[in-house]
C-alpha cells in the first residue's frame, strides 16, 4: 500500500451516511403571516352569556357634522344628493329638492397655494372639496395667522354663510391641488322660493345660527345660589333604540388524512401542527375585520368630529397632539403601521425630540407624551405600489367598560372551546379517510361613546430627510 493511498484514501464514517442513524432535531412548523396582534392583547374582553352587546347610552342630537361624499361621473365630480343631508336644514327635505341642490354645483381646480375662498370672494358659498387637502386660517386674537383646521376629502364649508349669503371671516387655502364644487347662495334662495318647506328651514337656520354640532340632551341644574330657590326638575333620557353589536365570525374546516395523523405523528402531533397554524390564522383574520369590517370595524365607526388630517401628509408630533385632544381622557395606545411608526420616528429625529420608550408585552415601544405606539400590519397601505407613496391611518383609542371606551366583544364560553372565544369540534371522518374539523372564532368590537376612539387619516409613510 503506497503512502499516497493512504493520504487521499476513506478513514472514518461520512457525515451524509452517519445521518441515516441520528434523529434530526426538528423544529414545529414555522408562519410568517403570524403577528404579535397587539389590538387583540392590549383590548379589554367583554364575555357575553349571549351573543348580543347593546350599548345604552344618554339620547344626544347629531346636526350635521358629517362628510358630503362625491363621485366621478365622465371626468367630472359629482356631489351626491343624498349626502347634502349632513347640513342641518337640509336634513328632512324631500329627495328631487336635494337632486336640484346637487345639480348646481360647479366645479372648479384649485392649485397648491391659492385660496379657495377668502374675504374677499362673493358672499355665501357652499364649498365641498372633492379631493385635495386645505388648511382653513384666520386672523387670531393678537393679529396672528392661526389654523383653525385641515380640510380633506369630503368636508365642506361654511353652511352658516351660505345660508345667509355672507362670507366668512376666514381663508381656506390648497395645501395639495385640490378639486372643489361650490354652489351659490343665489341657487339656494331661488330654490327655497318654489319650495316652502325648504324656506322655512333655511330661514329659521340662518335666524338661530348653527347651534352645537353634537350634544346629549341636558341636565338641568343650579348651581351657586343662596336663598330658597325653586330647584329645577330634571331626569336623564335614553335613546329608544340604542345600537346593539351582535358577535361576528372566522370559520374554516380544517382536513387532515387519517393516513397522515396514524402514522407520520411522531415526534410532532400532525393534527395538533396543523390546528395551531390554523387557529393563528383564524385570529389575524379577526384582528383584521375588528378594524376593518364595514358594520362594527374600528376605522369605520369613528364619527366625522373625531377625524383628523395630517397637516403636511407625514405624521408629525402636532398631528398625534391633535389626536390626543380628541381622546383626552385616559387615552391608551395609538395603533399605527410599522411603516406609520417609522414615518413618525423620521419628523421626531427631524425635530430633535425624540420619542421615550416603553417596554410592553416583553418588547420595546415608542410613545409620544406618554401613549404608546402600537403596531399593526392591518391598518392597510393605499396605493403603496413601487410609485406611489402608500398613505394609512393612525387610530388612538381609550378602552374599558369602565372609562367608556373600546372593548372586545367574545361569548363566556362555546362548545369545545379550546381558546376564549375560539373552538375546535371534530366533524368525523369521511368515505376518503379525512378527518374534518370546525374552527370557528367569535368576536366583534364595540365604542362605548364616541369620543372613546379618534383617527388620523391619510397618512404618508415615504417621506424621509436629509440630516446631513
Amino acid at each position: 500500500m503506497t503512502t499516497e493511498s493512504v493520504q487521499h484514501g476513506q478513514q472514518s464514517l461520512s457525515t451524509s451516511a452517519a445521518r441515516n442513524l441520528a434523529t434530526t432535531t426538528k423544529s414545529v412548523p414555522q408562519m410568517m403571516g403570524i403577528t404579535p396582534r397587539y389590538l387583540l392583547r392590549a383590548l379589554p374582553w367583554v364575555e357575553l352569556e349571549a351573543a348580543v352587546y347593546r350599548v345604552n347610552r344618554r339620547r344626544h342630537f347629531l346636526l350635521g357634522d358629517g362628510l358630503i361624499a362625491t363621485y366621478t361621473d365622465g371626468g367630472e365630480a359629482r356631489v351626491i344628493a343624498e349626502d347634502l343631508r349632513e347640513i342641518a336644514f337640509l336634513r328632512d327635505l324631500d329627495s328631487p329638492v336635494l337632486s336640484a341642490l346637487a345639480g348646481g354645483f360647479v366645479q372648479r381646480e384649485v392649485a397648491p397655494g391659492e385660496l379657495i375662498t377668502g374675504v374677499d370672494d362673493p358672499a355665501g358659498q357652499l364649498h365641498v372639496i372633492a379631493f385635495g387637502r386645505a388648511e382653513k386660517r384666520a386672523t387670531g386674537q393678537y393679529g396672528e395667522d392661526a389654523l383653525i383646521a385641515v380640510l380633506g376629502d369630503g368636508d365642506f364649508f361654511d353652511a352658516p354663510a351660505w345660508a345667509r349669503g355672507e362670507t366668512p371671516s376666514y381663508q381656506v387655502k390648497a395645501v395639495t391641488r385640490c378639486t372643489v364644487l361650490s354652489l351659490d347662495h343665489r341657487m339656494l334662495s331661488e330654490l327655497a322660493d318654489r319650495e316652502p318647506l325648504l324656506r322655512a328651514r333655511l330661514d329659521a337656520y340662518a335666524a338661530n345660527g348653527q347651534g352645537p354640532t353634537e350634544r346629549e340632551r341636558p341636565i338641568e341644574m343650579t348651581s351657586g345660589h343662596s336663598g330658597e330657590l325653586d330647584l329645577p326638575q330634571t331626569f336623564v333620557d335614553y335613546e329608544e333604540s340604542p345600537r346593539e353589536y351582535e358577535l361576528s365570525i372566522a370559520q374554516t374546516v380544517l382536513k387532515v388524512h387519517t393516513r397522515v395523523s396514524d402514522i407520520y405523528n411522531s415526534s410532532i402531533d400532525q393534527v395538533q401542527a396543523q390546528l395551531r397554524l390554523t387557529s393563528e390564522a383564524l385570529r389575524e383574520r379577526q384582528e383584521w375585520e375588528m378594524l376593518n369590517n364595514p358594520g362594527y370595524g374600528l376605522l369605520h365607526n369613528v364619527v366625522p368630529s373625531q377625524r383628523v388630517h395630517t397637516r403636511k401628509g407625514a405624521p408629525t408630533p402636532d398631528d398625534l397632539d391633535e389626536l390626543l385632544t380628541r381622546v383626552w381622557k385616559q387615552p391608551a395606545f395609538f395603533l399605527a403601521h410599522p411603516r406609520a411608526i417609522a414615518a413618525f420616528g423620521r419628523e421626531c429625529t427631524r425635530r430633535g425630540v425624540p420619542p421615550q420608550i416603553v417596554e410592553l408585552f416583553g418588547s420595546p415601544f415608542l410613545t409620544w407624551r406618554g401613549v404608546p405606539l402600537l403596531p399593526c400590519d392591518k391598518l392597510d397601505l393605499k396605493g403603496s405600489g413601487d410609485s406611489v407613496p402608500g398613505t394609512t391611518n393612525i387610530l388612538l383609542m381609550r378602552v374599558g367598560e369602565a372609562e367608556q371606551g373600546v372593548v372586545g366583544l367574545r361569548p363566556a364560553k362555546v362548545p369545545d372551546e379550546v381558546e376564549p372565544g375560539l373552538s375546535v369540534r371534530a366533524m368525523g371522518v369521511d368515505r376518503q379517510a379525512i378527518t374534518s374539523y370546525l374552527m370557528t372564532s367569535y368576536f366583534s368590537a364595540a365604542a362605548l361613546v364616541d369620543d372613546a376612539i379618534a383617527v388620523l387619516q391619510n397618512v404618508e409613510v415615504a417621506n424621509y430627510h436629509d440630516y446631513s
